[in-house]
């Protein structure tokens, strides 16, 4: 199988704070990665220097075989990086259609109406097209928070925390539609994720983070007891 995403000793700044250190990272097509790591270890620095959002001091990053260590976002989300930030940044005055037709921009075949995909994988969001984003619960952003990158039509989608602050028949709701995507629609996953059952239950692949380095990775059930102790247990 093949890498859909290649990064070769990446490294960020942060001011004078060196934050990642010589990152390396293949993640094969069709792989669901989860990345894990106490708080403050790098993660969220990698995802935004994945997505373009930070531009990388040293190293490369290639997806799908081209080199996009330059490309700004935009151009990453044209070519099918989907991303989901931590926090759901949606647009709360905007309505659930407005937050939606955002990705259509970014889609490679231009069409102009929200794929009727989004509306079977999230039902909720058709009976609250008209509302603001901001009048959602917490659960229901970030559904349209994933509606929105699922609207570029991604190869990859990138997600930081989607379970952070969400009550628990949700956060399984949210597994059981990553596992969809994954499994029956073939997205690669890249995913930052504290709770480890749901880690467990989603993943395939796990990586671990430590003070800006990566410093183990495995098939998910090689995630032992030693080091979750180690770099993982608060």
């Amino acid at each position: 199988m093949s890498n859909i995403l290649e990064i070769n000793r990446l490294n960020q700044f942060y001011g004078e704070s060196h934050t990642l250190w010589d990152v390396d990272l293949d993640i094969a097509e069709g792989e669901c990665v989860c990345l894990m790591g106490r708080n403050g270890v790098g993660k969220t620095t990698l995802l935004k220097s994945i997505m373009g959002l930070l531009p990388s001091k040293s190293g490369s990053i290639a997806f799908d075989g081209a080199d996009i260590t330059k490309q700004k976002a935009e151009k990453r989300a044209k070519i099918g990086v989907g991303y989901v930030p931590q926090g759901r940044e949606i647009f709360p005055q905007m309505t659930v259609e407005e937050n939606l037709r955002i990705g259509l921009s970014s889609r490679r075949d231009k069409i102009k109406q929200i794929p009727d995909s989004i509306y079977e994988t999230f039902p909720v969001l058709k009976e609250m097209l008209h509302r603001r984003g901001g009048d959602l619960s917490g659960g229901q952003q970030q559904q349209l928070a994933i509606g929105r990158a699922l609207v570029l039509d991604p190869k990859m989608l990138i997600l930081d925390e989607p379970t952070e602050g969400i009550q628990p028949n949700i956060v399984h709701d949210i597994g059981s539609i990553i596992l969809k995507l994954n499994k029956e629609q073939g997205i690669t996953i890249l995913i930052v994720e504290q709770k480890l059952p749901f880690a467990r239950r989603i993943g395939n692949k796990f990586v671990l983070m430590d003070r800006g380095r990566k410093v183990s990775e495995g098939e998910m059930g090689e995630l032992n007891d030693k080091l979750i102790q180690q770099y993982l247990t608060v």
